[in-house]
Formats: C-alpha cells, structure tokens, sequence
C-alpha cells in the first residue's frame, strides 16, 4: 500500500509539471512518466482529453502514451484525433503509430486514411497521418499515395512523390528538410534542424541520426557562438535515437554528460532516462555532486534520471558502479536513491 501511496503520489507531482508552461518541464515530466509506463495512463489521458488545459500538455501527454504504448492509448488517440485543437490532433494522429499492426489496426489505419484524404483539415495533420501510414508495407500504402499525387495541396501531394524524387527535388531548390540535410550538409541554422528532429525523427534511419549526433558535435565544438544552439541540436538527436530505444550513440550521451561543466539541455536527460545504462550512474552521480547551487532543477532531473537507470536495469549496491559511487560519493548516494518505488 505504501509503496501504491507513493507511486501516486509521483504521478502527480509529473502530471502537475507536464501542464506546465514551461517546456523543459514538460519534457522532462513525459519522459519520466513513459518510464512509469502503464500505472500512468489514466492520468495521461485525462489531460489529453482536457479541453481546459493548454495545446502543449495535452500533445505532451499524447506523445507520452505514444512512447508508453498501453492498448488505451490507441482508443484516446482515437477520439482526439479529430480534436479542434490542431497541435492535439497531430499529436493524436502520431500516438496512432504502434497501433498499425494491433488489435485496433483496422480502425487506425481507416482513421488515418480519412484524415489523409480530407481537403478540410489542415495540411499538417494530414502530413502526419500519410507519415504514420508509411509504416505500414509499400503496396498497402500507396493507393492512397496515388489518390494523393492529384491533391490541389502542394504540400500534401509532395508526399505522393517517390523518396529519390523528392530529394532531387528539394536539393535543386535548397530547402533544409530532415530528410535531405540529416544526410548532407548540416543547416546553418541549429534551431530549424532541432525542429526537424522533433517532428521526423522517428523517421530517420537509427545509424543517420548516430552520424548526426557526431556531425552536430563537431560542429559544436567549432562554432563558439552558437555552441549552444548545436547542442541543443544533439540532444535533439539523442532524443530521438532514444525514444526509439536505440542506444547506438549511448556513448556519446554518457560522455557528454562527463566533460559538462554547466547544466545540459533538458533532452539529454530525458535520452538517459529512456536508454542509460548502468555505466551512465558514475557520470550522473559525479554532475549531482558538482551541479551549481543555484541549478536545483538540474539536481532534480539528475536524481530522477540515476532512479529511472537503476530501476529499470535492475542494479542494485552490489554493481560495480553503485560500489565506486558509495566509495566517492556516500552522501550523495543516498540522496540518489532515496524514493525509490
């Protein structure tokens, strides 16, 4: 009972900050709560669901039923999906995705080809559902992808448009699609590619965004100025390596977090919450004893990340790692475990 006490108590306190106005907040909050997995999705729904609250936390708590994958989500996606709120009905139309293939696969793919082809919505919901009905094999997909090609919707009919096709195309009139500047040559502008990420990344290939998190790293390292920016970047592209549960760049993650002086982006944190290893623990316990005074969410997001690695891949004070923290780092451990469910 204690311990269900406790849990509640947890959700809570995330679905309070996942209505938050601030963004980091959010974040963080959904990727803890996609950690806590099933024992989350009646609070999550009734968020999405709530007109009252803002566009953002209920996407938010779209995306996290998406990632948490439990058969209601596929239901509320359902209902939302035609939501009057544009940034909810996106964000209903992606939570579709794991559900392609389920029980309810019949009903989300005629959602999704109904939202495709309606000229009323709005070309980015559309956009969204065309790019969750990829995912299913060529040859049921593209009756509708012919349907497509005549639409009067340029953006929308581009999608009917062969992959090589529309990379010509869109490197003959130097655009910055995910698609095209993921492969080539990096934007010169970080924020629109971060955007990019948000938005495609559970498209592009795993080892294209490993190569990316290295490219984009380089890159921080030599533009001073907008450092920043470009590892704002990477930890876009860590997120989205991580969201898909690909641990392919988890060294670059662990490293980053080694060598950082200052509080990360929020996105790194929740990449190490979804994929980090126990060999990530030394490196989190070693940013919680040097974060700045003054950086108490840092703390806090240190502390549920160490908790969510240490829950998940079962470690216990026998590990190696947990043994080389408590000989460092005695006090800081416990403050580090302590609440663990």
């Amino acid at each position: 009972m204690v311990i269900r006490q406790s849990s509640s108590r947890q959700v809570d306190a995330l679905i309070a900050d996942l209505r938050s106005d601030r963004a980091a907040a959010r974040e963080a909050a959904a990727a803890r709560l996609a950690v806590i997995g099933a024992r989350a999705v009646t609070r999550l729904a009734e968020v999405a669901r709530d007109g009252a609250s803002s566009q953002a936390a209920r996407a938010a708590a779209l995306g996290t039923l998406e990632a948490i994958e439990d058969p209601q989500a596929a239901e509320i996606a359902l209902q939302l999906a035609g939501d009057s709120a544009p940034e909810v009905a996106i964000a209903a139309i992606r939570a579709m995705r794991p559900f392609l293939r389920g029980a309810q696969g019949v009903r989300v793919i005629e959602c999704l080809t109904t939202v495709a082809l309606d000229a009323s919505r709005q070309d980015d919901e559309r956009i969204a559902a065309v790019q969750v009905l990829r995912e299913l094999d060529k040859d049921t997909v593209q009756p509708l992808l012919d349907r497509l090609r005549e639409d009067p919707r340029a953006a929308v009919a581009a999608l009917a448009v062969p992959a090589a096709g529309r990379r010509r195309s869109s490197k003959s009139a130097g655009t910055s699609r995910a698609a095209i500047s993921l492969e080539g040559p990096l934007p010169d502008d970080a924020q629109t590619l971060r955007q990019q990420l948000s938005i495609e990344g559970a498209k592009v290939p795993l080892p294209v965004l490993q190569d990316l998190v290295s490219r984009l790293g380089e890159r921080e390292a030599a533009d001073a100025e907008g450092r920043t920016a470009w590892m704002t970047a990477r930890a876009a592209a860590h997120l989205a390596l991580a969201s898909r549960g690909s641990r392919l760049a988890l060294y670059d993650l662990r490293e980053t977090l080694e060598r950082s002086k200052e509080p990360l982006p929020v996105e790194f944190l929740a990449a190490l919450e979804r994929i980090g290893d126990a060999s990530c623990l030394e490196a989190i316990a070693a940013a919680w004893v040097t974060a700045p005074a003054d950086s108490e969410w840092w703390r806090e997001h240190l502390v549920h990340a160490f908790r969510a690695i240490v829950v998940r891949e079962r470690v216990t004070r026998r590990h190696a790692a947990m043994k080389k923290i408590a000989r460092r780092w005695p006090d800081a451990l416990l403050t580090l475990e302590a609440g663990q469910d």
